[in-house]
């Protein structure tokens, strides 16, 4: 291997490390925050009798499950690469994801059957000023983590974050949803507005549940990743590229992989074929991604069939 693809590999590698190192950070700060706000809910929710609070609660210690999780899948991801896993550990990072989405299903139909059984037998809430100050300040807290966890997700490209972003970002409506209900009580509206909001929270988890699973299952099943136009006009750049097609790409933008079949002049040496793919692969890192990690298969371009019979006697 030449020294400029080990320098490569290094860099994408001491890269990768301290985003892993940085995406662990912010989810051991968010599952400390996550846990004070879930207990805090849900003492509030029991003392005065709220089933919609009690469900936000839960779903708030949901976030802070998920944030375990997100931390154990990042704990798998981020281990080099071995001869059993020759591209790495990063689908780890994924299943965790899909987790995420199974545990989400699981509360929203928790929260579906409890909203049923508060119907069969109504309870009152018996709301406070402080349970509304409590509340609100909670869901300012959830707004904040939302906000910084999506924007660290973004930069860092970590699926992770962003799972766990969208995951909490849910908790925000509900909260709200929570909110507007414990101030229809206070102004007279019929208690039976307590469970309904239970089912628009778990409406709700269902709708993040479901985003989450859609992002991560694209990546499992080699979803393309990047418009093949992007990467044609990249490609078709470099003068010595006569043509360009099955452009493929598949993963996370975190860890790209593209594989394409590039025509070129017949006579290109093979030293000169090398320096143009490592040229791409430059361009395509600095246009789309440094994580990207390209396959090129060289062609021999021919302008009419009289060159390509004459090259095909030597």
């Amino acid at each position: 291997m030449s020294l400029r693809c080990q320098f490569k590999l290094l860099e994408r590698k001491s890269l990768m490390d301290n985003n892993f190192k940085d995406v662990r950070k912010i989810l051991w700060l968010i599952l400390l925050i996550n846990i004070i706000v879930a207990v805090t809910k849900i003492i509030i929710g029991t003392m005065i009798k709220s089933t919609s609070m009690i469900a936000d609660g839960l779903h708030s210690l949901s976030d802070s499950s998920s944030n375990i999780v997100g931390l154990i899948g990042v704990w798998f991801a981020s281990k080099p690469i071995d001869k059993c896993h020759p591209y790495g550990h990063r689908k780890f990072e994924t299943l965790a994801g899909l987790f995420i989405s199974i545990m989400l299903f699981g509360i929203g139909i928790k929260i579906v059957i409890d909203g049923f059984m508060r119907i069969i037998n109504p309870v009152v809430p018996d709301v406070t000023f402080e349970s509304l100050v409590i509340l609100l300040i909670t869901l300012l807290i959830n707004i904040f983590i939302s906000t910084v966890e999506y924007s660290k997700g973004k930069k860092l490209n970590s699926q992770i974050l962003i799972s766990d972003s969208m995951h909490t970002r849910s908790d925000i409506y509900m909260s709200a949803g929570v909110l507007f209900t414990i101030l229809g009580i206070r102004m007279g509206i019929p208690p039976i507005i307590d469970p309904i909001a239970s089912f628009i929270v778990a409406g709700l988890i269902f709708h993040g549940a479901y985003e989450i699973f859609k992002y991560n299952r694209d990546v499992l099943v080699d979803r393309a990743v990047v418009d093949p136009e992007k990467i044609r006009d990249i490609v078709l750049s470099f003068h010595q590229v006569k043509g360009i097609h099955k452009i493929r790409s598949r993963g996370s933008i975190n860890d790209l992989h593209i594989d394409m079949h590039i025509l070129t002049e017949p006579n290109l040496s093979v030293e000169e074929s090398h320096k143009l793919i490592h040229s791409i692969e430059d361009s395509i890192r600095k246009n789309l991604n440094i994580n990207v990690q390209l396959i090129a298969h060289i062609e021999p371009f021919y302008e009419n069939k009289r060159q390509r019979s004459s090259l095909a006697k030597y």
